[in-house]
Protein backbone atom coordinates (compact mmCIF):
# COMPACT_ATOMS: atom_id res chain seq x y z
CA UNK A 1 0.00 0.00 0.00
CA UNK A 2 3.10 2.55 0.94
CA UNK A 3 6.06 3.19 -1.87
CA UNK A 4 8.79 4.51 -0.51
CA UNK A 5 11.71 5.47 -1.63
CA UNK A 6 15.12 6.59 0.16
CA UNK A 7 17.05 9.60 -1.47
CA UNK A 8 20.77 10.50 -1.09
CA UNK A 9 19.35 14.62 -1.12
CA UNK A 10 18.94 16.31 1.92
CA UNK A 11 15.47 17.11 2.91
CA UNK A 12 15.27 20.84 1.66
CA UNK A 13 17.24 19.16 -1.85
CA UNK A 14 14.61 16.59 -2.17
CA UNK A 15 11.34 18.82 -1.27
CA UNK A 16 12.33 21.43 -3.68
CA UNK A 17 12.96 18.48 -6.50
CA UNK A 18 9.58 16.97 -5.93
CA UNK A 19 7.69 20.25 -6.16
CA UNK A 20 9.76 20.57 -9.53
CA UNK A 21 8.66 17.00 -10.59
CA UNK A 22 4.94 17.55 -9.64
CA UNK A 23 4.77 20.47 -12.11
CA UNK A 24 7.38 18.33 -14.55
CA UNK A 25 4.41 15.56 -14.71
CA UNK A 26 1.05 17.77 -15.27
CA UNK A 27 0.60 18.28 -11.56
CA UNK A 28 0.10 21.25 -9.57
CA UNK A 29 0.98 21.29 -6.11
CA UNK A 30 -1.95 22.56 -4.00
CA UNK A 31 -0.64 22.99 -0.50
CA UNK A 32 2.43 21.85 1.29
CA UNK A 33 2.23 21.37 5.18
CA UNK A 34 5.03 21.16 6.87
CA UNK A 35 4.15 18.70 9.78
CA UNK A 36 7.27 18.47 11.82
CA UNK A 37 7.56 22.74 12.27
CA UNK A 38 3.91 22.59 13.14
CA UNK A 39 4.27 20.43 15.66
CA UNK A 40 7.63 22.13 17.31
CA UNK A 41 5.26 25.33 16.91
CA UNK A 42 2.93 23.48 19.50
CA UNK A 43 5.90 22.80 21.49
CA UNK A 44 6.54 19.45 20.81
CA UNK A 45 9.91 17.75 20.75
CA UNK A 46 9.91 16.34 17.31
CA UNK A 47 13.54 16.13 15.85
CA UNK A 48 12.34 14.80 12.33
CA UNK A 49 11.18 16.79 8.94
CA UNK A 50 8.11 16.01 7.05
CA UNK A 51 6.61 17.84 4.41
CA UNK A 52 3.47 16.79 3.03
CA UNK A 53 2.44 18.02 -0.84
CA UNK A 54 -1.10 17.89 -1.59
CA UNK A 55 -0.85 17.63 -5.45
CA UNK A 56 -3.25 16.90 -7.93
CA UNK A 57 -3.97 16.64 -11.61
CA UNK A 58 -7.07 18.31 -12.44
CA UNK A 59 -7.99 16.46 -15.45
CA UNK A 60 -7.88 12.80 -13.12
CA UNK A 61 -9.80 14.61 -10.47
CA UNK A 62 -12.56 15.61 -12.44
CA UNK A 63 -12.84 11.39 -13.89
CA UNK A 64 -13.10 10.72 -10.03
CA UNK A 65 -15.49 12.39 -9.60
CA UNK A 66 -17.62 12.32 -12.26
CA UNK A 67 -17.61 8.50 -11.11
CA UNK A 68 -18.05 8.91 -7.45
CA UNK A 69 -18.23 12.19 -5.94
CA UNK A 70 -17.94 10.91 -2.56
CA UNK A 71 -14.20 10.15 -3.16
CA UNK A 72 -13.62 13.72 -2.96
CA UNK A 73 -12.42 12.59 0.37
CA UNK A 74 -9.94 10.65 -1.07
CA UNK A 75 -8.64 13.97 -2.86
CA UNK A 76 -5.98 14.97 -3.84
CA UNK A 77 -3.10 12.42 -3.47
CA UNK A 78 -0.36 13.36 -1.15
CA UNK A 79 2.86 12.81 -1.58
CA UNK A 80 5.39 13.25 1.87
CA UNK A 81 9.65 13.74 2.04
CA UNK A 82 10.14 13.07 5.34
CA UNK A 83 13.62 12.42 7.42
CA UNK A 84 13.35 8.66 9.25
CA UNK A 85 16.71 7.85 11.65
CA UNK A 86 18.78 10.39 9.65
CA UNK A 87 17.36 8.91 6.17
CA UNK A 88 15.58 10.96 3.93
CA UNK A 89 12.72 9.99 1.80
CA UNK A 90 9.52 9.93 -0.18
CA UNK A 91 6.76 8.35 -0.28
CA UNK A 92 3.13 7.82 -0.85
CA UNK A 93 0.04 5.75 -0.62
CA UNK A 94 -0.90 3.74 -4.03
CA UNK A 95 -4.19 5.10 -5.07
CA UNK A 96 -5.33 1.89 -6.68
CA UNK A 97 -4.80 -0.02 -3.51
CA UNK A 98 -6.71 2.96 -1.68
CA UNK A 99 -9.60 2.99 -4.53
CA UNK A 100 -9.85 -0.32 -4.12
CA UNK A 101 -11.64 -0.39 -0.80
CA UNK A 102 -13.79 2.63 -1.90
CA UNK A 103 -15.35 1.49 -4.92
CA UNK A 104 -15.32 -1.32 -7.37
CA UNK A 105 -16.05 0.63 -10.48
CA UNK A 106 -13.78 -0.66 -13.05
CA UNK A 107 -13.01 2.97 -14.76
CA UNK A 108 -11.83 3.79 -11.44
CA UNK A 109 -9.53 1.08 -10.83
CA UNK A 110 -7.99 2.77 -14.91
CA UNK A 111 -8.07 6.12 -13.65
CA UNK A 112 -6.40 4.59 -10.38
CA UNK A 113 -3.64 2.92 -12.60
CA UNK A 114 -2.65 6.06 -14.55
CA UNK A 115 -2.32 8.03 -11.72
CA UNK A 116 -0.24 5.78 -10.46
CA UNK A 117 2.04 5.62 -13.12
CA UNK A 118 2.17 8.97 -12.75
CA UNK A 119 3.20 9.12 -9.11
CA UNK A 120 5.81 7.21 -9.35
CA UNK A 121 7.35 8.90 -12.37
CA UNK A 122 7.37 12.00 -9.78
CA UNK A 123 8.86 10.26 -7.25
CA UNK A 124 11.69 9.12 -10.20
CA UNK A 125 12.67 12.34 -11.01
CA UNK A 126 12.55 13.29 -7.50
CA UNK A 127 14.87 11.28 -5.63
Amino acid sequence: MYYIVDTDKSFAEAASDLEQAVTQNNFGVLHIHDLGATLRSKGIAFSEECKVFEVCNPMQASKVMSIDMRLNMALPCRISVYTEAGKVKLGYIKPAEMLIGLSSDPALATIAGEVEDSMLKILADAK
